[in-house]
């Protein structure tokens, strides 16, 4: 089936937003709608680029389309129907002539095999976890360098695992054997890597989990939500946790009691930054999208918006830093997908569940393209043994970057605890002694004292400025610390 529509161009829709930033983001930032035809309930959930540089999109509704013409200025699509019939596709990934898609209840993988443009063949590769429920998601990555697709399994709901391995990550070989990975999930949005290739996984704030974050999908841990333990017994080669965590503790306490607990990477303030994160890609557009090589983006279907997150390994564990990036998109973003042309692919949808949306678009696809201007903006922050190295993509005012003063930073964390979401708890104000502008005034090293592990630094560099004399884009970053370098 074929469906062809005409382009349009739209700029970003003032939607409420967050960080009130909208407009100027658009200088370097442009949003673009992808058109779907009429009659077409798209509701994208999965993105895949196509060896011939087609877009595949899978639905929430079970639908594979290719689409060309959407990486072109202005987008032209053709939409092509190439299977149907399957049930919520979170995950795409190509590889070897064939589609593997995760869906609700297995991954699965599609050929055609005949090469008339339409899959022929629906192979099981595994369905080895138990499923009952509309809130049993399950979320897939690209294949990995093995060719094994992870899959992030939701509860049944936020407080149970009724079903086999809900609430655990799994992967699931070439041939289709299904290994356990590890346990503590809720109801994850979202499965990727880092530019070390290290598998990480979105959870959702609720039960056990104060706010949104990004968890490592590291073999044998348990990641936070005890639900999940009672199918320690049919994961061979992992020993089931001698004891649970207990409520109403913290989690840099609980992970010196639970030895298999791994604590979150980042955690993304509530609202700040977030409220029901979703997929996320790692940019390697080799600067076809501006100065953040290397980052992971990702989106967030109720205040329909993008951030940006870097991570780095301290002392063995995995952290890092989330920025914000771009508001204004049109609908609940699900996943986003980087194009061969350096574009970023943003979709997703709405429902009748009653969750909140702040975009008013049943469903959209759309497409941020950088303009080729470099926005003065926070580029990483980096932990030091003695305080933080923070970089920028433009040249600083040294005179003001060097005054300790104009930089402000809070500090809290969340209960860890079986009640439902956190407030933020545990403020601190760390001193922050000296500020070294680095000898080309792109980075700035501050000397803190008072780091607190287990809790997000909040930075507010709003008195910062470019030598042009220009404000930071986005004054605010968020780095959560679960290590101190030693060194």
């Amino acid at each position: 089936m074929l469906l062809v529509w005409n382009q349009t161009k739209t700029a970003a829709q003032e939607l409420g937003e967050m960080w009130g930033t909208a407009e100027e983001e658009e200088q370097y930032y442009t949003i673009t709608n992808i058109p779907i035809p009429p009659g077409v309930p798209m509701r994208p959930g999965s993105f895949e680029i196509l060896p011939d540089k087609r877009l595949a999109v899978g639905t929430r509704r079970g639908d594979v389309y290719f689409i060309s013409g959407a990486f072109d200025t202005p987008p032209n699509p053709t939409y092509h129907l190439y299977a149907s019939g399957q049930d919520e596709i979170f995950g795409l990934s190509w590889r070897d002539g064939s589609l593997t898609i995760t869906q609700f209840g297995e991954v699965t993988k599609l050929t055609d095999s005949d090469g008339d443009g339409t899959a022929d063949r629906f192979d099981t590769l595994s369905n080895n976890w138990g499923y009952a429920e509309g809130h049993e998601f399950a979320f897939g990555s690209k294949h990995d360098p093995d060719g094994n697709i992870w899959v992030a399994l939701g509860l049944s709901g936020s407080y149970h695992s009724r079903n086999i391995f809900r609430g655990w990550a799994v992967k699931v070989t070439p041939e289709g054997k299904m290994i356990p990975v590890c346990s503590g999930l809720r109801s994850p949005g979202g499965v990727g890597a880092n530019k070390e290739g290290v598998m990480f996984c979105i959870e959702s704030q609720g039960p056990w989990n104060g706010s949104c974050s990004l968890k490592h999908l590291k073999e044998g841990a348990f990641l936070g939500h005890p639900a999940s333990y009672n199918w320690y017994q049919f994961a061979e080669g992992i020993d089931t946790p001698k004891i649970e965590p207990q409520t109403n503790s913290r989690i840099a306490i609980e992970k010196k009691r639970v030895k298999e607990l791994v604590p979150p990477v980042i955690l993304f303030p509530y609202i700040k930054m977030g409220r029901s994160i979703s997929g996320f890609r790692l940019n390697q557009t080799k600067g076809k999208f501006g100065p953040f090589e290397n980052q992971l983006f990702f989106g967030d279907y109720t205040l329909s918006i993008i951030m940006r997150a870097t991570t780095e390994k301290i002392n063995g564990v995995w952290q890092g830093a989330c920025y914000p990036f771009r508001e204004g998109l049109s609908t609940g973003i699900m996943n986003v997908e980087f194009s061969p042309e350096g574009q970023l692919i943003a979709g997703g949808f709405t429902t009748n569940r009653q969750w909140p949306v702040r975009g008013e678009a049943s469903f959209a696809i759309q497409r941020l393209d950088w303009t080729g201007k470099i926005p003065f903006e926070i580029k990483e922050i980096n932990i030091l043994k003695d305080g933080f190295m923070i970089h920028f993509t433009k040249e600083l005012n040294p005179v003001i970057a060097s005054d300790a003063t104009n930089y402000s930073m809070t500090t809290y964390t969340h209960n860890y605890s079986a009640g439902y979401g956190s407030p933020e708890v545990d403020h601190t104000i760390p001193k922050i002694n000296k500020a070294t502008v680095s000898d080309d005034s792109l980075s700035v090293r501050l000397k803190v004292n008072g780091i607190e592990e287990g809790h997000i630094h909040d930075f507010d560099l709003e008195k910062i400025k470019s030598l042009s004399d220009r404000p930071l884009l986005h004054s605010k970053a968020y780095y959560t610390v679960n290590e101190i370098p030693k060194e």
